[in-house]
C-alpha cells in the first residue's frame, strides 16, 4: 500500500549569525510535526536549510576580512550543527549557494521577465539592510523598519520589479476560499487588511548596490533580490526545473503540505511566494503556519540586549529532550511564549523528573521487587481499571486532533495527562499495600501490567516530541513503539514480558541553588561585549551620557489616569495597569512595581507615562508604554503621581 506523502519545510535560516533558541524552536517544532506524521504512516519529506545571499552578509564578510562564501560556509556549518544537536530528523538541508538552486533561480527570473511579470525601473525608498526590504515613508513605524524596528536609510537604484497587482485578486480569492491556507487566523487577517485589500505595490526583485547574490544572467549589473532567491528553495530543493524537466520527487511532493515559518516573515510567504507560484503556473502550498516568538523574560531575544540563549548551552545544562519539551510545551498557538531559567528548572522538576521519570522508575522498580521484573496480566480487574484504560486509549484521538490543528503544546499536554492519570492510578491501587497480602498477588500483577501497558502507549505518542527519552523508556520496559493504529487498544504488551533489572533515572531533579553558578557562567559568556571605544568613552564621561534636545524631543511623556489595576499571574513583580491617556482608547501597561504598590493604591491616580515606547510582551501582557517612577533609596521605588492634571496632557 502506497503511503500518503507529507512535505514540510521550515524557513531557511539567514546566515548572518549563530541561531539562538528562539530560532532553534522552529526546527524543533517542525521536527515534532514530521515525526508525528511518520508515526501516523505518512511518507514524510522534511526540508530545512540556509539563506545565504544579501547585502547584510556581504557587509559582515567584509568586516571579518573574508569572502562572502567563506563567511556563509562557516555559519551554515554552525546552523546545521545546531539542528543536529537538537536531534532533528530533516531529510534535506538546502543552501541557496548550491549550484542547482542558483541555476534554477536564474531560469525562473528570466522566465518571469520574458512573460512580462518582471520589468526594469528605478526604486527610491527607505531600505532596511537586516530585513533586505524597501519601505515607503508611510510604512515606517516611528521612522524605523516596521518588521524589525531597526534604522532605515534612503536608497535609490535601478531595479527590476515584479507586477504584484496582476495576481492580487486571484490571491485574495484563494485565501477566501481556502480558510486553512494561512494559520493562525489572525495572521490571515493581518495580511488581508494590511497588505492585500489596500492594494499591492510592485515588488523590487533585483539589486545593483551590492554583488553578493545570484547574478541576473541577462543583465550582470543586477543580482536577484533575496526573497525571490530564498523562497524558491521550497521547489528547487525537491527538483523543480523551470524548463519542464522537474524530477519525480517534485511531481510527487509539490505542493508542500506545510510551510512552517516565524510570524515576522508571514507576508513574504503568504503574499509574495504564492504570487510567484501563480506566475510560474504552479499550485500553492496547502498551508502556511506563522508561529509566534519565544521571548526571553518577556522580550524578543537580541545579542545587543544580552538576553540571548543558545540551544547548545541549554542542552549542556538540561539535556536535549528537556529543552525540546520546554520549547514545545511552553509555546502557545498564537501568542508569544516565554523562556526563563526558573521556568526551565520548574518544568524539568515537575513534569519530567516527577510526573514522567518517577512514574517509569516506580513502575519498573515495583515490577522487579514483587515479580522479578516479569509483567503479567492476571485478569484481576476492578472498577478503577476501566477509567485508567479509557483515558489511555482515548489519548491517541485527542493528540491526533491537536496535531492536525498544529496545536503542538496542547498535544503534549494530552500525553502528560495520560502519565498523570497513571500516577493517580498508583495512589488509588496502592501496590505496596497489595504486596502485603499474598492473596492479592494476582491483583498486584494486573495493576503493574496496566501501568506498563499505559506507559507504552503514552511513550509511543511522546516519541515525536522527546525521541531519546522514548527510546530509553522502551528499552527499560523491554518493549517497542506501537503501530499508530493500535494506540487505542489496551493489552498488547506481551503477557509475561520482562522489564530491565536496573531502571535508569530519566531526569534528575535540579537544585536551583546548585544551578545558579552554571547559569551565571552561561550568561557571562553570552553577554554583549562592548566595543573598545565605547569602554573608553564610558570611563571619560562620569554618570549618564549627555543627550541633545533633539534626542529628548523623541520621548513623548503623557499624563494618564489609572482606571484599573490587577496582578499578573506568574509574574510576582508586575502589575497590569489599564490607563485613560485621553485618546478614548484604553492603554495597557505592565509595570514592575508590585513589591511597593497594591492595585488599590493606584486606581484613580494620575501618572506620567512614556507613551511612544514600542509595545512589548511581558508575561503574556502587551505593555504599551512605561510609567515613570523614582528610585528613592535602598529598595524604595515611588511612582510619580500628577493628580489633578487632565489625562492626555503632554509633559515637555
Amino acid at each position: 500500500m502506497c503511503k500518503p506523502k507529507y512535505y514540510i519545510t521550515t524557513a531557511i535560516a539567514y546566515t548572518s549569525s549563530r541561531p539562538h533558541i528562539g530560532n532553534t524552536y522552529e526546527i524543533v517544532l517542525a521536527d515534532s510535526i514530521a515525526r508525528f506524521k511518520r508515526l501516523e504512516g505518512y511518507d514524510v519529506f522534511f526540508q530545512t536549510g540556509t539563506d545565504e545571499h544579501g547585502q547584510k552578509i556581504e557587509e559582515k564578510a567584509k568586516a571579518a576580512g573574508i569572502s562572502p562564501k567563506a563567511y556563509v560556509d562557516n555559519v551554515a556549518k554552525i546552523v546545521r550543527a545546531n539542528w543536529d544537536v537538537m536531534n532533528t530528523s530533516y531529510d534535506k538541508f538546502i543552501r541557496t549557494t548550491d549550484d542547482y538552486h542558483e541555476k534554477q533561480v536564474q531560469k525562473i527570473f528570466k522566465k518571469l521577465y520574458e512573460q512580462g511579470d518582471i520589468y526594469k525601473g528605478h526604486y527610491e525608498g527607505m531600505y532596511c539592510t537586516p530585513c533586505e526590504s524597501f519601505f515607503t515613508e508611510s510604512q515606517l513605524i516611528d521612522g524605523k523598519c516596521p518588521d524589525c524596528g531597526r534604522e532605515v536609510k534612503p536608497a535609490k537604484e535601478e531595479a527590476y520589479f515584479f507586477k504584484m497587482s496582476k495576481y492580487a485578486d486571484r490571491l485574495i480569492e484563494h485565501i477566501n476560499t481556502h480558510p486553512e491556507f494561512i494559520q493562525p487566523v489572525q495572521r490571515k487577517n493581518e495580511m488581508m487588511n494590511n497588505f492585500l485589500l489596500p492594494g499591492l505595490q510592485d515588488l523590487c526583485v533585483s539589486r545593483t548596490s551590492f554583488k553578493w547574490g545570484i547574478p541576473v544572467d541577462f543583465d550582470d549589473k543586477h543580482v536577484v533580490y533575496v526573497w525571490l532567491d530564498a523562497l524558491t528553495n521550497y521547489i528547487t530543493g525537491i527538483g523543480y526545473d523551470c524548463d519542464g524537466e522537474s524530477t519525480e520527487q517534485f511531481k510527487r511532493d509539490w505542493p508542500a503540505d506545510l510551510h512552517l515559518i516565524g510570524k515576522d516573515i508571514i507576508r513574504f510567504h503568504t503574499i509574495y511566494w504564492p504570487i510567484f507560484l501563480m506566475a510560474l503556473g504552479l499550485p500553492l502550498p496547502k498551508q502556511v503556519f506563522g508561529h509566534p516568538w519565544l521571548l526571553m523574560n518577556g522580550g524578543k531575544m537580541s545579542k545587543s540586549k544580552g538576553n540571548v540563549l543558545y540551544a547548545e548551552d541549554l542542552v549542556d545544562l538540561f539535556g536535549v529532550d528537556a529543552v525540546r519539551y520546554f520549547v514545545l510545551h511552553e509555546m502557545p498557538f498564537e501568542a508569544d511564549g516565554t523562556i526563563t531559567w526558573d521556568l526551565l528548572i520548574e518544568r524539568t522538576n515537575a513534569d519530567l523528573a516527577n510526573t514522567l521519570g518517577n512514574l517509569v522508575n516506580r513502575t519498573i522498580s515495583m515490577s522487579n521487587k514483587y515479580f522479578g521484573g516479569v509483567v503479567a496480566d492476571k485478569g484481576v480487574s476492578e472498577d478503577v481499571d476501566a477509567d485508567l484504560k479509557a483515558v489511555v486509549t482515548g489519548t491517541k484521538a485527542r493528540v491526533q486532533a491537536k496535531m492536525d490543528a498544529l496545536r503542538v503544546a496542547d498535544a503534549i499536554t494530552e500525553i502528560f495527562t495520560l502519565f498523570k492519570r497513571c500516577n493517580k492510578y498508583i495512589d488509588e491501587t496502592m501496590p505496596w499495600a497489595l504486596a502485603k497480602d499474598e492473596a492479592k498477588s494476582d491483583r498486584l500483577s494486573t495493576v503493574l501490567y496496566n501501568l506498563v501497558e499505559s506507559i507504552c502507549i503514552g511513550t509511543t505518542l511522546l516519541a515525536p516530541f522527546m525521541p531519546e527519552t522514548a527510546d530509553k523508556i522502551f528499552a527499560q520496559l523491554g518493549a517497542k513503539a506501537r503501530a499508530f493504529d493500535t494506540l487505542d487498544q489496551f493489552g498488547l504488551y506481551p503477557n509475561g514480558g520482562k522489564v530491565t533489572e536496573k531502571p535508569e533515572i530519566l531526569f534528575a531533579r535540579i537544585d536551583p541553588k546548585e544551578m545558579e553558578a552554571k547559569i551565571a557562567a552561561v550568561e557571562a559568556k553570552n553577554a554583549p561585549k562592548p566595543a573598545p571605544e565605547t569602554e573608553a568613552k564610558a570611563e571619560a564621561v562620569p554618570g549618564v551620557a549627555q543627550i541633545s534636545i533633539e534626542d529628548f524631543s523623541k520621548v513623548e511623556l503623557t499624563v494618564a489616569k489609572v482606571t484599573n489595576c490587577e496582578p499578573i499571574k506568574r509574574a510576582k513583580k508586575l502589575l497590569k495597569l489599564t490607563l485613560d491617556d485621553g485618546t478614548g482608547t484604553p492603554r495597557t501597561v505592565a509595570s514592575g512595581i508590585a513589591k511597593w504598590y497594591k492595585p488599590g493604591d493606584l486606581i484613580g491616580r494620575s501618572v506620567v507615562i512614556v507613551s511612544n515606547l514600542k509595545p512589548a510582551m511581558l508575561c503574556g501582557v502587551e505593555s504599551q508604554g512605561m510609567i515613570l517612577a523614582a528610585d528613592a533609596g535602598a529598595d524604595d521605588v515611588r511612582v510619580l503621581f500628577v493628580d489633578g492634571i487632565p489625562a492626555g496632557s503632554k509633559i515637555h
